[in-house]
């Protein structure tokens, strides 16, 4: 009985929205300029208005990033390489028209979006500048290598290792290479900080497979690798001609703590 006396919710249906003039029963004629200029000209001033909306405190800050990354796609999509100069007297024109402009309300945002376009492009052609460093144009064979390892990475069916170069020499080797990436067999790969002496056949980067595909040149050559291969024979382990670099030693605190991270974990790879 109790249960019968309690209040029931009843469900109902959203009631349409009927329109003002609907219930005069006649619709409104749509009021049309009276000619091109009048139309041209609320055109204008509803644009103007949206603009002036848009360029309100703090709405444009967001499209800095964006001109910014649209720097950087430029540098990517254009055929020649820029010179450094070139870009920094392009950053810095725009910079200057940017404070020139500081009391127009409507020139100011655009010449700071320029800027922050010249910006990435400029920080982009930097970044080139500073990283370049000679990459191998011909496969080579039986290159003697000695230098130290900087980063070993563990694979399923082989190790690799990147090798910041002290000494190179080989037959048609015409590049004097900064660091190259080589493959070794399963579990043979050096510690890093370890200077090791092998011979390798070694590759330049390779391009795209196909049009609009991963560029594994363009990747190598960012992270300052000139070729890659594979080694020939036994890497042998050699006496430091000198003391590693403070990047090296650092490396190899964070390669040891890795790697004591990974032998505690219970969760390993299975084919570890």
């Amino acid at each position: 009985m109790v249960e019968q006396d309690r209040a029931r919710g009843t469900a109902e249906a959203w009631r349409p929205r009927i329109a003002p003039w609907a219930a005069a029963g006649c619709r409104p004629a749509l009021a049309w300029p009276d000619g091109l200029s009048d139309f041209a000209g609320r055109a204008a001033e509803r644009v103007r208005a949206w603009v002036t909306v848009e360029v309100g405190p703090g709405r444009l800050v967001p499209w800095l990033a964006i001109a910014f990354g649209c720097g950087i796609a430029i540098y990517f999509a254009i055929d020649r390489e820029p010179a450094p100069w070139a870009a920094a007297l392009l950053l810095a024109a725009t910079a200057a028209a940017t404070v020139l402009a500081r009391r127009r309300p409507f020139a100011f945002p655009l010449a700071l979006g320029a800027a922050a376009l010249a910006a990435g492009l400029a920080t982009a052609t930097t970044k080139r500048a500073i990283i370049a460093h000679p990459v191998l144009s011909a496969p080579v064979w039986n290159v003697d290598i000695a230098g130290f390892v900087e980063i070993r990475e563990e694979r399923e069916r082989s190790d690799r290792i990147v090798v910041r170069i002290e000494r190179i020499a080989g037959p048609r080797l015409d590049e004097t290479l900064e660091r190259v990436r080589v493959s070794v067999r399963k579990g043979t790969a050096p510690a890093v900080g370890t200077f090791v002496e092998f011979k390798a056949r070694l590759s330049a980067p390779l391009e795209p497979l196909r049009p609009g595909g991963y560029d594994f040149a363009r990747d190598m050559y960012f992270n300052r690798i000139g070729a890659s291969g594979f080694v020939l024979g036994r890497i042998r382990v050699a006496e430091m001609p000198h003391a590693p670099s403070l990047w090296l030693r650092y490396a190899t605190v964070v390669d040891g703590m890795r790697e004591a991270i990974d032998q505690r974990h219970p969760c390993r790879f299975a084919w570890r």
